[in-house]
């Protein structure tokens, strides 16, 4: 058998390492396909001269984009048989990524866990792109579950190590030569800076986004994930659903776009805290979002926030749903995704 049918839970082993297919030269029409997917208006990827007053050599690539890149080279070694992609921790965004930098990715396997179906369980993985020069660029845990291929195949449990709630903002690294001197809040699109947030404080982004079945194949076809269960419609007819899913990475984006009305000036994704994947997502559903402000971070050359963003299908976020009627997630949410970015001072 020459074709690949993707590794099942009996074939994942902790301390695995596995190098991942596909180097892909990252250019500028990947990122204009993606603003066109998503919406995302944040003007440092956007704009070479705004970048350039902001003391980088041109717009660099989304951070969200390089880490979709990154992380669609792990799905036909990691989750062409997954159920579903659950969480995600401990992200950091290393080194920016632009035009013409090429990503290659490798993962490690940090745990492995049988559910007590029998049929499925947890594998959780440690992901790494670098850029041709072997830089680091994004790191980041993930954790899926996984298909059996043989529902009486013996798994050893191998949990993985507790992982940290949240990335420390000592550990934060900004892009070399970031300098908010010259920044330019109408260009930005909104006055608001470090310090007009603060902890606690709750933001409604607005705006809702309608997706479209072509939309999320589009875009996860752009990220290279080849995930069945985003596009074999004819293998989803007896699944749980019978419909495909929308790839959870597309509600983070569209969030994060969303985000823009309320958080403009919060441009540069530093880390990924934790994130969430509650409810699924489908071609039709429309995506609301709020924010959070969990933290604040002085960083020098600029400030850090730490924000929650909460995505919700098919009702607005006035009133800032999360927690529904039985004390577990309102049914609406989709996406519970806790992040750092970096935003800049006055003065």
């Amino acid at each position: 058998m020459k074709s690949n049918p993707g590794r099942f839970l009996e074939d994942f082993r902790v301390g695995q390492t596995i190098a991942h297919a596909t180097p892909r030269t990252v250019t500028e029409a990947d990122a204009a396909l993606n603003v066109a997917l998503t919406g995302s208006r944040y003007a440092l990827f956007c704009a070479d001269s705004f970048a350039l007053d902001c003391g980088l050599p041109g717009a660099p690539i989304d951070p969200l984009l390089v880490f979709h890149i990154v992380f669609g080279k792990s799905v036909p070694d990691i989750s062409l048989n997954a159920v579903a992609n659950l969480g995600y921790a401990e992200g950091r965004f290393l080194a920016p990524v632009y035009p013409g930098d090429t990503l290659a990715a490798r993962s490690e396997v940090l745990g492995v866990k049988q559910n007590s179906n029998g049929k499925t369980g947890i594998v959780t993985v440690r992901t790494t792109g670098a850029n041709q020069d072997g830089e680091t660029v994004l790191s980041y845990i993930r954790w899926v579950m996984v298909n059996k291929r043989d529902a009486g195949a013996a798994i050893e449990d191998a949990p993985p190590e507790t992982l940290k709630p949240a990335i420390a903002a000592a550990g934060l690294s900004l892009p070399p030569g970031l300098d908010f001197s010259n920044y330019d809040v109408a260009l930005a699109g909104s006055p608001h800076l470090f310090e007009d947030y603060e902890i606690g404080e709750r933001i409604d982004h607005v705006d809702g986004m309608t997706i479209e079945e072509a939309e999320h194949q589009l875009a996860a076809r752009l990220y290279q994930n080849t995930a069945r269960v985003h596009f074999d419609a004819l293998a989803q007819q007896g699944s749980r659903f019978g419909k495909r899913l929308i790839y959870g990475g597309v509600a983070i984006s569209l969030a994060r776009a969303l985000a823009f009305n309320g958080l403009a000036n919060a441009q540069f994704m530093l880390a990924i805290n934790g994130g969430r994947h509650v409810n699924p997502l489908f071609a039709g559903d429309t995506l609301h979002a709020w924010s959070e402000v969990l933290d604040k971070a002085d960083l020098g050359a600029a400030g850090a926030l730490r924000l929650r963003l909460v995505a919700l299908k098919n009702r607005t976020a006035a009133g800032f749903p999360l927690v529904g009627e039985t004390g577990e997630y309102d049914a609406n949410v989709v996406l519970d995704f806790d992040y750092w970015a970096a935003i800049a001072k006055r003065g």
